[in-house]
């Protein structure tokens, strides 16, 4: 291009012709255009229309957190944040810029249900649609239907539920907390396919708000803040997490006027201003407390959470024991529960060929207090002996009844041609066995009702708490409803055993006399010297 030396650019336009006048214009809206379209962020913000929440058709300018997420996006990242922030929309965005000005861009995009994804790529379509005349004809839409778009410059976007073969530029994963809650074995294949699909150096982003503990979701957000917390630099195959919060959003604001702000909203306010340097104003704390209010104490945490922590606070939707487990929070029998030396302990058993939990549970006649919780995988019963003994030692237990399944009927899992039952009376374990009910839900309704009377001690049943929040009924996808059946997840061991519990406890009255201690064990019964890797409760 000629560069020309002009003192007063001024007198030099004034100089000009007509017809030297419009030729200059030209070269300079041709160079602008050129420096405007070959900008993605300028593309981003200033070519592209959407729909607004009336249907009404507004120019997409990205807000404060997309802005944020734009400035610090990886090859790899993982969205953990508040609903309505519009991220699924601006990776939307992202994705039709990215076929439009690179040939032969290949992008996918996974979500919960097929008509979510076709929703999705209708975005895409109506933000096509309102382009300027001049882009859509030098890039024409060759192809379009509900599940897919090409353009005539080589470049496609596919939508669906999963993806295998081929490879794409860049895939976009929405909603895979409920993916992973719901349909663990279809985020367990968009795991090892979808994400295979995508070569070092190209893009992922997986984005969701929080469907309780546990699943792939949890999985990735706990190894990527984990990296995050080791400071270290990120390989191509390493996923950034990035969290954004409700009180990111500019709209979350009411007049505080209107709204009374309860004492342990204050005190809540007043630990994210002392522990996290969150400083809310009083328009922001009045719509968290107006929206507290209308959608629940344990939903606000899912849904609007202030710090990553709080997305996996809360019980998921579809939960069992959700409307019991918030009752629990709410009259503060999750807390600290001493163990009371003058009372016996039972537990309550979840015995299978994989994962075995334990529940430690005393009572006064009255309250159920759960002050313990242990499960571990692929250990004989010799093990949980073995751990009884070792928390009466060091913790003092005085153990009372042990409840376990009818499965303990079965043979055990070592080969011996003994039952289970037989071979921990060997071992001083004398289980009362709770027999088996015909219908499931039964021993979950049992549950419930036994929920009402529990005190949990928040640190040392940690997870068996968790599992309690945390099992689910399965989703019936093709009449789009919830089922009967519990889905079978790392969960159900936790809430079996809490089950068995709630089915076999009577409340007898307790003998001041323990039973016998367990006896010593030798090493060389094949327990092993070092503890296994389960969770671990009371010390």
């Amino acid at each position: 291009m000629l560069s020309l030396k002009i003192d007063d650019p001024r007198a030099f336009v004034a100089g000009l012709g007509s017809k030297e006048k419009a030729e200059l214009d030209k070269i300079l809206r041709d160079e602008l255009e050129k420096v405007t379209l070959g900008d993605p962020e300028w593309r981003i913000d200033n070519l592209y229309w959407i729909q607004d929440e009336q249907g009404k058709k507004v120019k997409f300018v990205r807000n404060a957190a997309q802005r944020e997420w734009w400035k610090n996006r990886w090859y790899l990242n993982v969205i953990l944040k508040a609903r309505q922030l519009g991220f699924s929309t601006e990776i939307a965005i992202e994705i039709l810029d990215e076929c439009l000005f690179i040939p032969n861009f290949t992008a996918g995009i996974i979500d919960y249900s097929i008509d979510d994804a076709k929703k999705k790529l209708a975005k895409i379509k109506f933000a096509y649609d309102a382009l300027r005349p001049d882009i859509k004809a030098r890039i024409p839409l060759v192809k379009s239907n509900t599940e897919n778009m090409e353009f005539g410059n080589g470049s496609r976007i596919e939508v669906g539920t999963s993806h295998r073969g081929g490879t794409l530029q860049h895939l976009h994963v929405s909603e895979y907390g409920k993916i992973s809650a719901f349909r663990p074995d279809k985020a367990k294949e968009i795991k090892t396919g979808g994400f295979g699909t995508v070569h070092a150096g190209q893009r992922i982003d997986v984005e969701s708000t929080a469907e309780g503990l546990g699943g792939e979701f949890y999985d990735l957000v706990q190894r990527s803040q984990a990296l995050a917390l080791e400071k270290r630099d990120l390989s191509k195959l390493d996923f950034k997490l990035h969290f954004f919060a409700w009180w990111q959003h500019p709209g979350y604001r009411l007049d505080p006027r209107f709204v009374k702000i309860s004492t342990d909203l204050d005190e809540y306010f007043q630990e994210l201003a002392d522990k996290h340097g969150i400083r809310l104003d009083s328009g922001q704390r009045a719509w968290y407390a107006a929206k507290r209010e209308q959608i629940g104490h344990d939903s606000v945490f899912q849904e609007y959470p202030s710090i990553p922590e709080e997305a996996f606070k809360a019980s998921i939707e579809g939960a069992y024991f959700k409307r019991q487990m918030s009752k629990a929070r709410q009259d503060g029998r999750i807390t600290h529960i001493p163990y009371d030396e003058m009372r016996l302990v039972n537990t309550f058993w979840d015995i299978g060929n994989d994962t075995t939990s334990i529940w430690f549970h005393q009572t006064d006649g009255v309250r159920h207090r759960l002050i313990d919780y242990y499960e571990n995988a692929d250990e004989s019963i010799a093990h949980y002996a073995m751990e009884l003994r070792e928390r009466a030692q060091s913790c003092g237990y005085k153990y009372g009844k042990h409840y376990g399944p009818h499965d303990l009927m079965n043979a055990d899992w070592g080969g011996t041609g003994k039952t289970r039952f037989e071979i921990a009376k060997g071992l001083g374990l004398l289980f009362t066995v709770v027999p088996r009910i015909d219908d499931k839900n039964d021993a979950i309704d049992v549950a419930r009702q036994f929920l009402g009377m529990c005190w949990f001690d928040e640190k040392y049943c940690e997870r068996g708490i968790q599992c309690l929040d945390s099992y689910v009924k399965r989703w019936n996808e093709t009449l789009g409803t919830w089922s009967r059946e519990p889905l079978h997840n790392w969960a159900s061991h936790g809430a079996d055993s809490f089950m068995t519990g709630a089915m076999g406890y009577k409340p007898d009255r307790e003998k001041k006399k323990s039973e016998p201690p367990l006896p010593k064990l030798p090493r060389s019964s094949g327990i092993p010297a070092e503890r296994g890797t389960g969770w671990m409760g009371r010390r």
